[in-house]
């Protein structure tokens, strides 16, 4: 890789806050990461916890001096695809990657989920279909609004927070969520095949594009499937779901359009059979 260059002269006001910041922000995220939690070996002879820089740069796949020069704040150009790299190094989660591109001067991506304003007349509209659960999600299935029926499904599938609240990187990278949906080899190759479908009107957006890369690199499982460039349209699904208080529900998903959002849509879930239908009040938390 081409040694990068830096400018002669750069103002050291707010840039150079900044990259003090970032140089910080850096090493911080560095120290937190074991070496065994990225497999490679311990080492005996490390004078500080964590990676070391010529390892975040391995794992990133950019050169050494490159690294070492950003962590040290000096004043280099980073691209997007650099700083996605360093981001899946570091194990930045969205905020923490969102805070990155801020601290490097590059605009950040849109976060298309946190953007969508839901007007209070969907919100009444999912309310009003309990007892059934119902959820309204975009077509990258980020969870944008819920009602309590859905929330209470879903609260005890995951033993850790889904990135935006979003449901495949649930699905693919916590074991409790999958253990949770039994058909899960079938539903999700369907889910990835309509992601794909949605993906051909937003190729160029970075929210988008960056969502693809970092839930690939966290589940090689929705890489394959994402490789296979399988398309698909929503469609009615039967899903089967196994609840801790419940039991086994078997339940179809039924999707409506929403007027002014084009694309999200409220899922509905209804009871296959009357053994899930009694079975449903028992998913619910006591208030």
């Amino acid at each position: 890789m081409a040694t990068p260059t830096i400018p002669e002269r750069t103002p050291q006001r707010p840039a150079g806050e900044r990259r003090t910041e970032l140089a910080e922000f850096l090493k911080a995220r560095r120290a937190r990461i074991l070496p065994t939690d990225v497999g490679l070996p311990p080492g005996t002879r490390r004078r500080t916890d964590g990676l070391r820089r010529e390892e975040v740069a391995q794992l990133a796949g950019v050169g050494l001096t490159w690294y070492t020069w950003l962590e040290q704040g000096r004043p280099i150009r980073a691209s997007t695809q650099v700083l996605d790299a360093v981001g899946r190094a570091l194990r930045l989660d969205g905020a923490e990657l969102e805070h990155l591109y801020r601290l490097a001067d590059i605009p950040v991506p849109p976060s298309d989920a946190a953007a969508v304003a839901v007007s209070p007349a969907v919100q009444e509209i999912l309310d009003s279909m309990e007892p059934l659960p119902a959820v309204l999600i975009n077509s990258r299935y980020d969870v944008l609004a819920a009602n309590l029926a859905y929330e209470d499904l879903t609260w005890r599938w995951s033993s850790m927070p889904c990135e935006c609240r979003n449901i495949l990187w649930c699905l693919f990278t916590d074991p409790a969520a999958r253990r949770r949906l039994l058909n899960f080899d079938e539903e999700t190759r369907r889910m990835v095949a309509t992601l794909r479908s949605a993906f051909a009107q937003h190729l160029r957006e970075p929210a988008w594009t960056g969502f693809i890369r970092r839930l690939s690199a966290a589940s090689p499982e929705f890489a394959e499937l994402w490789a296979r460039h399988e398309v698909a349209n929503p469609e009615s699904r039967v899903k089967h779901i196994l609840h801790a208080d419940a039991g086994l529900l078997r339940l179809r998903s039924n999707s409506l359009a929403v007027a002014d959002m084009p694309e999200a849509r409220i899922v509905a879930y209804t009871p296959v059979d009357e053994e899930t239908r009694r079975r449903l009040p028992l998913i619910r938390r006591p208030r």
